[in-house]
Formats: C-alpha cells, sequence, structure tokens
C-alpha cells in the first residue's frame, strides 16, 4: 500500500511532462514558489472541466501570492494541450501515464476505487504540505479553498 502524504509532510520529487510535452520538475519550484497540486480523473468530464475552469477564473490571485497551479491526470499532454486551449488554462497540467505521481502521493481512489480520487495539496515554498482538500460534491469549490489556503499561509 502507497503511503499518504498528509499535512506538514514534504511533498515527493517527481518529474513529468507538462501540455507542451516540456519536463517539468518540481524540485525548481521548492524553495521559490508555493504551489497548488491538484489531482483530477480526466479533461473534459463535466467536474473536472469546472474545476479547472475556477482554478483559472482564480488563477490571477494565485499568480499574485507567487503561488503556481498544477494540475495532474493521467490524460496525454495532447489531450491537456487541447484542454487548456479550448478553456483558456493559463496554469501547467501534467500527464501522469500510469498514475505514478498519484501513488506517490497516495491519493486516494473514489467510486469504489474505480475512479481517481480529486485531492487539492496546497504547498509551502518550502516543499511542505500545508492543507489536503479531498474529494467534494462541488469540484469548482477547490480553487477557492486552495486560495484561501495560500492567503493563510503567505501570512505565517
Amino acid at each position: 500500500m502507497p503511503v499518504r502524504i498528509t499535512v506538514d509532510n514534504k511533498i515527493p520529487a517527481f518529474e513529468l511532462k507538462d501540455q507542451k510535452g516540456d519536463l517539468f520538475k518540481v524540485t525548481d519550484f521548492i524553495g521559490r514558489k508555493s504551489l497548488v497540486i491538484y489531482f483530477y480523473p480526466k479533461d473534459y468530464t463535466p467536474g473536472c472541466t469546472s474545476e479547472a475552469k475556477a482554478f483559472r477564473d482564480w488563477f490571477d490571485e494565485f499568480f499574485e501570492l507567487d503561488c503556481e497551479v498544477v494540475g495532474i491526470s493521467s490524460d496525454k499532454c495532447e489531450t491537456h494541450k487541447k484542454f487548456t486551449s479550448k478553456f483558456q488554462l493559463p496554469f501547467i497540467l501534467l500527464s501522469d501515464k500510469g498514475n505514478v505521481v498519484r501513488k506517490l502521493f497516495g491519493v486516494p481512489s473514489a467510486g469504489f476505487g474505480l475512479i481517481p480520487g480529486r485531492y487539492t495539496y496546497v504547498i509551502s515554498k518550502n516543499g511542505t504540505v500545508h492543507k489536503i482538500i479531498g474529494t467534494r460534491t462541488r469540484p469548482e469549490d477547490h480553487a477557492k479553498e486552495a486560495l484561501e489556503a495560500i492567503r493563510v499561509l503567505q501570512k505565517s
């Protein structure tokens, strides 16, 4: 059984390809920026689309707080590229083929283990998890909750 990342844990180092096919290294951000990493099931599904659009709508505020927003699913880079273009998503989407990073974080599944879980991790500049937002019936709420957590983190 994989280890589950919890509040006050350091996140694991990982590398994945983004929607442009470029290599994203989380270690490039540790020590420089706060991070919001959200795991979601699949591009273009209703819940995932509303969640992505909410992060898009709040993106300027995350940016002003020196926070990088990163979405992760098992979709291919090309699918992510089309998804970001269609919905004008200004943040990074990573392709986690085989759910390797999802397993590193120990993200729980939903729907009797059949659906990848929807979890958002708010991470301080030093790479420590500050808050975890679990699966909700309103996925668009993840962005607002994450933004509130970043604001609290910036004040401390």
